[in-house]
């Protein structure tokens, strides 16, 4: 069907109303809803926004960084890229971006998109599993029947992070005996019919233990496949042994070019253990740094400050990142210490109403608003600096007020939000009204 034949009640259906109804179809403009087809209109692939809001610096007293300057532009898109970013102009055929705020999309950088309750039936999460290894059990029960309808599950959840202003995630898919390479399958199926509207990243992740379920096999077939990464869950507790779990890893990683993304929940001393073995490890494979992440590594959170700043430096010079859900209550993570050390820091949604969990929004802008919240971030300049979370380091301003994007080349991956500022953004979660994807409109 051609966007002419749709009228503007199926174009706001098929285009909105599948995030179920979360985003009213009357609250947005008019000039949003048309971009796309204007678009197609204008010819050459080529995509014109006339009053985009952009940041050109902050403004400042004696004291400190009092606000943010922005500016009204005139932005050019072309073949999925910026092409020019020019002072603003009433041009002949231009979409009218309503002064909104462009901003980076967002990247939810830890979620597992292959096993989750919503877009169905809505059902809390049971008590009667203590542990993780009780949760296996559950698992290897539910997967068979989860599994049935994983792919459509799967794009309803996508769908939901777009319509929270993500057009890319690091997924985590379960690799173990029950599911066996099903759930990569029914997943690679989801995101090749999002493919033109949302990117990903996979990890092979052995849910039920490398060891402990006897997942090898299914892992090393797993990692000849459309993979990115090599996963891991709590060597310790699960599998009994840090070494032998870590090496399987290590040299599964390697021997297929892949990354590492490990889930490490242990707190205490196997926790630290894992930390110290894995950045020892990848110190003697150099070709994993920067390639190499602990998803959670709650180990951080409970240990003192020397040991804390021994254990950060180790992990710098190993170039190993840390992805945290950004917990609160009793564990506070040691964020600001890991950015003071120059680590990598992801931050995703983990579960969206599953069977670990009833929660789960899929806003990576909530995400650093809570940051902002727990670590005391509440100055003009803080909170745009929070902003990183959400789109993995990427930031209208650098430290010193400079404009650094978008730059022209740049990818036109961005959000059309409703804020003067990062700063307002982040601190009041603001309304998305528009997220593009490659330069076009989702």
């Amino acid at each position: 069907m051609t966007m002419n034949a749709l009228s503007r009640k199926k174009f706001i259906q098929q285009t909105m109303g599948a995030v179920g109804g979360s985003i009213l179809a009357s609250s947005l403009p008019t000039s949003i809803l048309a971009m796309e087809t204007a678009a197609k209109n204008q010819g050459k692939g080529e995509l014109i926004l006339k009053n985009v809001r952009l940041e050109t610096g902050f403004i400042r007293d004696d004291f400190e960084i009092t606000g943010t300057k922005t500016e009204l532009f005139t932005v050019t898109i072309e073949n999925g890229k910026f092409k020019s970013i020019k002072a603003n102009s009433n041009l002949a055929g231009a979409i009218d971006a309503k002064g909104y705020l462009l901003l980076p999309a967002m990247r939810d950088m830890h979620i597992h998109l292959d096993k989750t309750f919503y877009g169905g039936k809505w059902k809390a999460r049971s008590k009667r599993q203590k542990s993780v290894k009780d949760m296996i059990t559950l698992e290897e029960q539910i997967l068979p029947e989860l599994l049935k309808t994983s792919t459509q599950h799967a794009e309803r959840i996508i769908e939901l992070l777009q319509s929270k202003g993500s057009n890319f995630a690091r997924s985590h898919v379960n690799i173990e005996p029950t599911s066996k390479l099903d759930s990569l399958k029914n997943l690679n199926k989801a995101i090749e019919n999002k493919k033109n509207s949302f990117g990903t990243e996979l990890v092979a992740f052995p849910q039920h233990g490398v060891f402990y379920s006897k997942s090898e096999s299914w892992m090393k077939e797993a990692a000849q496949m459309n993979i990115d990464f090599i996963g891991g869950l709590d060597p310790f507790s699960i599998d009994g042994s840090i070494e032998k779990t870590i090496d399987f890893t290590v040299q599964l990683a390697l021997d297929h070019n892949k990354g590492i993304d490990i889930h490490l929940h242990e707190s205490g001393e196997s926790g630290l253990k894992t930390i110290e073995y894995l950045t020892a490890k990848v110190k003697e494979n150099p070709a994993l740094k920067g390639k190499t992440f602990l998803s959670h590594c709650f180990a951080l959170g409970n240990l003192e400050s020397k040991k804390l700043e021994e254990t950060c430096t180790g992990l710098a010079e190993a170039q190993i990142g840390v992805i945290s859900t950004i917990p609160f209550g009793r564990l506070i993570m040691p964020i600001p210490t890991l950015y003071k050390h120059g680590i990598k820091v992801m931050t995703g949604t983990d579960s969206v109403v599953d069977h670990w969990s009833p929660f789960g929004s899929g806003s990576m802008l909530q995400k650093a608003n809570l940051m902002a919240q727990l670590y005391g971030s509440s100055s003009e300049f803080e909170l745009s600096r929070c902003l990183r979370i959400a789109t993995n380091d990427v930031l209208p301003l650098n430290e010193a007020g400079e404009q650094q994007w978008p730059k022209v080349g740049d990818n036109a991956d961005f959000n059309l939000i409703d804020a003067s500022c990062s700063a307002e953004a982040v601190a009041r979660n603001s309304s998305i009204k528009a997220l593009y994807h490659k330069g076009v409109l989702v």
